[in-house]
């Protein structure tokens, strides 16, 4: 592995530091970040799922299919914690309509690549981590958009704005489009050009990761004035969402049987959530909704400060047991 290669894995793993800091640098001087034009989201979340597509494999398949109970358990860890935690959440603090709105499409949205990054750090299950977030990003395009329509419509029937009729329709094939296409895209093509795909998997998690900042930052300048309104209500509700996902991931898998390092994966696999494609959906899907998008941008910035803390007490509980 060249130099190069090795600096752009290193500033990968540094993710956290580009997230905090790019959000702090937004809020302070929202110019920095008001260059990137909405209109790009869609573009940027794709690198983001092609970056993750390339590190796919047959093999990769094939475990799955060698370990279904492991795999059908974490999965639905993750479809079952965050969306019953997003939505009691969301109903006890009682966050208006466009925050409840991104708050459950936050909880129903599949792990991103930023947990795959979290496990290297931690020295986790990274097999079991790209697994999992593969299938849980498969499933996504019709889970996500059920589960998601479910909820609001529940939620908002008693609501001061009325009920909410849900486009499932288009959050389906929003979901396909945003997730699926590039997804498949990257794993055939490291399938049938893994040669050159081995030439580039060292640059890529870097452009997701700068990816995933410039979206984040983007929405986080764009509606600063409504975040600083808000009060501390809404960084609370999406706070305890992240904290109660790592906790509860770890406990019930360890509940489950599964192996400390694996319980490790599965807590930041639910932990961790795509929270660039809640923002995507929300944009594109609730238009009506203007701040739908801010929790998403939160959660993204929330879940890497929390996920880089996991990972330390990892190496922290690694290093006391050697």
């Amino acid at each position: 592995m060249s130099r190069v290669e090795k600096l752009f894995i290193t500033l990968a793993n540094f993710f956290p530091v580009w997230v905090v800091g790019g959000a702090c640098l937004a809020l302070w001087n929202p110019s920095t970040a008001t260059w990137f034009q909405p209109t790009w989201i869609p573009h940027f979340l794709g690198i983001i799922m092609l970056s993750m597509g390339l590190t796919l494999s047959l093999e990769d398949f094939l475990r799955v299919i060698q370990i279904p109970r492991s795999i059908a358990l974490a999965v639905g860890l993750q479809y079952t914690i965050m969306p019953l935690l997003g939505f009691s959440l969301a109903k006890i603090f009682h966050l208006p309509i466009d925050y409840l709105i991104g708050i459950v499409l936050v909880a129903c949205c599949p792990g991103g690549t930023a947990s795959n990054v979290v496990c290297f750090i931690a020295r986790t299950n990274i097999a079991l981590s790209v697994s999992l977030t593969a299938v849980s990003t498969l499933i996504a395009v019709l889970i996500t958009p059920l589960l998601t329509t479910i909820m609001i419509e529940f939620i908002s029937r008693n609501s001061i704005e009325g009920p909410i009729q849900v486009d499932t329709t288009g959050l389906l094939v929003n979901t396909f489009k945003v997730v699926i296409l590039p997804v498949t895209a990257g794993a055939l093509l490291n399938h049938f050009f893994r040669k050159w795909v081995k030439k580039i998997n060292s640059y890529t998690p870097f452009i997701a990761v700068i990816s995933i900042v410039f979206i984040v930052d983007f929405i986080l300048a764009a509606k600063k004035e409504e975040i600083i309104s808000t009060g501390p209500t809404l960084v609370i509700v999406i706070v305890t969402l992240h904290a109660l996902g790592f906790i509860l991931g770890y406990l019930l898998s360890k509940w489950l049987n599964f192996s400390k390092k694996n319980s490790q994966t599965i807590s930041i696999e639910v932990g961790m959530q795509n929270s660039g494609l809640a923002t995507e959906l929300a944009r594109n899907n609730f238009p009506d909704f203007s701040l739908a998008t801010v929790p998403g941008a939160i959660s993204a910035l929330t879940h890497c400060i929390l996920g880089s803390i996991v990972a330390g007490l990892c190496r922290l509980q690694e290093s006391c047991n050697k």
